[in-house]
């Protein structure tokens, strides 16, 4: 009777050292289930994240700092491409457990998710390389039709550039068009349907590596703001894991090897940034 309690308490006493090893084990993985970082991704804008044309693969900064950071999370990474209206809400239902795929880090955003911001940039206006001289300078987009993604902040950023600097001083206002994506963009200029067109300033020198030199700058980024990794407000785990290894890549050269590859050294943060606040 008295072996077979003490066998019964200490299976029991076992069973309860692996379940608190368990549970333990599962605490300490920063991401739920399967210990898997599902990122979404909308594979449309270099070099950031695009499909390679000859293998059909997933490319670009974005991707290759996916995987650095789950390695250095010890975690397996899974890509959910999807469409950039899908995003925010697919991280706030828990459908992914992040945005990786060039989103702007934006106050109004802010208010359903917290950034992550791994690089500066900045919404720059541009036009075909042919018609650069009807450009001397930034204020001569006034009264001009000027392209960009109706899916991003810039045709809002582009207006309230317009009402400073073309209409208060007495010039006509930009004609904003909303067009679907960057890419519809640009075609869009090729075809002169637009005068100049809006991307993010840091891609535009890998757009022109991919076209020749198709396209020329109109003076410098309107704006200053940070690309970043969207993470959902309800998981302060996951937060804190990816801020530990955003910061680790940076301390150990890692990121600056990504920014390099992709040319982008220029637009480097130097310390983890959590919604804006340097």
């Amino acid at each position: 009777m008295i072996n077979s309690l003490f066998r019964r308490t200490l299976v029991s006493l076992a069973f309860g050292a692996v379940s608190f090893s368990a549970s333990l084990a599962h605490a300490q993985t920063p991401v739920a289930g399967n210990g898997t970082l599902t990122a979404a991704i909308v594979p449309n804008y270099p070099p950031f994240e695009y499909k390679d044309p000859a293998s059909d693969e997933l490319t670009g900064f974005d991707v290759d700092l996916g995987v650095a950071l789950a390695a250095k999370m010890g975690v397996k990474l899974k890509w959910d491409e999807t469409n950039f209206d899908q995003m925010m809400s697919a991280l706030t239902t828990h459908r992914v457990d992040v945005i990786l795929s060039g989103m702007t880090d934006l106050p109004t955003r802010r208010e359903a998710i917290n950034f992550l911001d791994y690089i500066k940039s900045g919404p720059q206006f541009y036009t075909l390389k042919a018609r650069a001289g009807d450009f001397p300078s930034i204020e001569t987009v006034c009264g001009k039709h000027v392209g960009a993604s109706r899916r991003t902040s810039w045709p809002d950023d582009i207006k309230t550039w317009s009402d400073e600097h073309c209409v208060k001083a007495g010039k006509p206002a930009v004609l904003v068009v909303g067009t679907d994506g960057s890419a519809d963009a640009r075609l869009q200029l090729r075809q002169g349907r637009i005068d100049a067109a809006v991307q993010g300033g840091e891609t535009l020198p890998y757009q022109n590596t991919l076209e020749k030199d198709a396209y020329a700058p109109i003076g410098q980024p309107f704006l200053s703001q940070y690309s970043a990794i969207g993470m959902a407000k309800n998981s302060p785990a996951l937060n804190d894991a990816l801020s530990q290894a955003f910061g680790k890549l940076i301390a150990d050269g890692t990121y600056a090897k990504i920014l390099k590859k992709w040319g982008l050294q220029e637009h480097a943060v130097s310390k983890v940034i959590i919604n804006s606040q340097e």
